[in-house]
């Protein structure tokens, strides 16, 4: 396995989110603190101590690897029985302290950005679990007694908090989104693979919670059932690679997912907007209504209505918006390509140009806190405003399209309808164009009705390439579901970038020489670590999307797949500056290459034409 790299772009964002979080929780009526969280989080305290100590004995070799490993697999368990409440009220400082990401990221120090190491449980599982561990006896050292430090500052600060029980439903759903979408990918334990015992352990924490706090005992006997079927389950797979993860999802995940939603009763969830766009009023981990689209854009939900959306549509085809008044956003974004142009690099306005990159989809595209494959733009509507500006694209300015509009009698008479005498200006052409874009969802294919129970059956190639893309294929570490983006579990709040090693061309041996968002022009995040680091965009209707990556070389989901086999760049012998890609080989037969395909084609459903 590979460090990964990624810049935590959001941390401000996070750091509101807590404080709101727990002002939110401040003016609740707590509940005593129960008995279940007392001991399991000096469960955590003693663990950790005792990972500690384990670590400084083998770095002093007084024991053997496998007994650090042991230590630490106990440790990890430790933690995860009580992950959804820690998670849940400290989501900040656990993700940078305790169980983050193992990914280099840019602190700031004034303007300058800084490179810096990541800590916690994640970093551990990989190093302890590597082939070098030898190599690394101080550095884990250090870093478990880091880790044992970190957590007495959240122990002590726990040990004078109360839980309201009521909220631990929410931050029991969010737990089992981790569980899916993080957990039995292998994304949270990426040198054990140990991601069957640690999602045990989460329910086992989750369902002796329910048991402790329960004064409705009759509510939840179905829920504790059900939860210790899930365990069972876990518990006799055979091994990572073949845990039936569709089964999982559909027969026990799903399920309590929706139970504990039925309990969670009247609890003000407002406080959530603030920090993710997760919505904790719906029903299925595959619901279409899953995720708040409006938390990542200016337009408010009140404000969006149909007649602004068929407004925003028509100026989405209108070449009346370019300079020339040839192209349109549909030039790039046909609807009947998935709103992609099937090309390997977008038309320019410049006779015999094409733009840098590759258009991707605009489906889904508004569940993202960064745009463009260079992560250059922090909103959708700041995405369509580098589009409006860009030479080789509309080549305009605001007051020249603004006039434009304003010149035709009918968008007049649009606007006035729509905006009353505000009329045509800026922002409304903006909360126009975002809120036609917005419209443009896709969760609704043959596997996601599936999923949902609204179809019988779906075929078995496409149910064995669900459970790949989820395991020994290694995907979704990348292609988060249920958005299959990188748009990262369980918050949603933040865009990963990836590096890839992406070449000119399939069957060649040299780098493609975008530099990516090194090269986005943002001052703060130029640093070595995102040299050819590009957004991991949605893999939903990929079947009608290509050709694939930034640069368009690769025309099918045969060669793409081929690519990631070899392990990218680096897996081919090339020199890659922090190729975030492990290097390994996959190993996947040509059968299940196939069943890959065929599960990616069950996404394509285009609720666009």
């Amino acid at each position: 396995m590979m460090l990964k790299i990624q810049q935590r772009s959001t941390l401000p964002i996070l750091m509101v989110g807590i404080v709101l979080l727990l002002f939110a929780f401040s003016q609740k009526s707590f509940t005593t603190k129960s008995e279940y969280a007392s001991n399991y989080f000096s469960d955590i305290n003693r663990a950790f101590s005792q990972l500690e100590l384990a670590a400084e004995n083998y770095r002093n070799n007084k024991i053997e690897e496998d007994s650090l490993r042991n230590v630490f697999l106990k440790a990890r368990k430790s933690y995860k029985k009580a992950e959804f409440i820690l998670a849940f009220f400290h989501p900040e400082y656990v993700s940078e302290s305790i169980n983050g990401a193992p990914l280099l990221h840019l602190e700031k120090e004034n303007s300058r950005p800084l490179v810096a190491n990541p800590v916690g449980l994640q970093v551990l599982d990989e190093l302890i679990f590597s082939d070098e561990i030898e190599e690394q006896k101080n550095e884990i050292a250090n870093l478990s007694r880091r880790l044992k430090d970190s957590y007495a500052i959240l122990y002590e600060k726990i040990n004078l908090q109360n839980f309201d029980t009521r909220y631990t439903f929410v931050a029991m759903r969010l737990q089992l989104v981790r569980i899916f979408s993080m957990g039995i990918t292998g994304f949270d334990t990426p040198g054990s693979l140990n991601s069957i015992d640690d999602a045990v352990a989460s329910l086992e924490g989750m369902r002796n919670f329910l048991k402790d706090n329960n004064p409705k005992k009759q509510k939840h006997e179905a829920i504790l059932e059900l939860t210790d079927e899930a365990i069972a389950y876990l518990e006799q797979a055979p091994s990572f690679e073949e845990l039936d993860r569709l089964e999982l999802l559909k027969k026990y995940i799903d399920p309590l997912y929706k139970a504990l939603g039925n309990i969670q009763g009247n609890v003000d969830t407002e406080f959530l907007s603030n920090t993710t766009s997760w919505n904790p009023n719906s029903t299925s981990i595959f619901a279409e209504d899953f995720l708040n689209p409006y938390f990542f854009t200016e337009l408010r939900k009140e404000e969006d209505t149909a007649d602004l959306r068929n407004l925003g549509k028509e100026l989405f085809y209108d070449p009346l918006v370019s300079s020339d008044g040839k192209m349109s956003c549909a030039s790039c974004h046909q609807p009947e390509k998935a709103f992609t142009d099937g090309v390997s690099k977008s038309i320019s306005n410049i006779q015999g140009k094409t733009v840098l990159r590759n258009a991707p989809t605009l489906l889904n595209s508004v569940y993202a806190d960064r745009f463009f494959y260079d992560l250059r733009a922090f909103t959708l509507e700041q995405q369509a405003e580098h589009v409006i500006f860009n030479s080789d694209e509309f080549n305009t300015a605001y007051n020249i399209l603004l006039k434009k509009i304003n010149d035709q009698a009918a968008y007049r008479a649009k606007f006035e309808e729509v905006f009353g005498k505000e009329g045509i200006n800026r922002k409304n052409f903006s909360k126009a164009l975002t809120s036609f874009v917005l419209s443009l969802k896709s969760f609704n294919s043959e596997f996601d009705q599936y999923v949902r129970g609204e179809k019988k059956e779906i075929p078995e190639d496409v149910k064995k390439g669900f459970n790949l893309f989820m395991g020994k294929a290694n995907c979704a570490t990348c292609h988060f579901a249920p958005t299959f983006s990188g748009l990262v579990p369980p918050l949603f709040n933040e865009n990963e970038s990836e590096i890839l090693g992406v070449l000119e061309a399939p069957n060649t041996v040299k780098l493609d020489t975008d530099q990516g968002r090194y090269a986005n022009t943002i001052g703060s995040e130029k640093a070595w670590i995102y040299e050819k680091s590009f957004k991991t965009t949605t893999v939903r209707n990929v079947e009608l999307t290509g050709p694939y990556f930034h640069n368009g070389a690769y025309k099918t989901l045969e060669e793409v797949i081929e690519f990631y086999e070899k392990g990218g760049g680096a897996g081919i012998g090339l020199h890659v500056e922090n190729q975030t890609l492990s290097p390994d080989v996959l190993n996947l037969t040509e059968q299940e290459k196939n069943e890959l395909v065929s599960f990616l084609k069950s996404l394509t459903d285009n609720p666009s034409k």
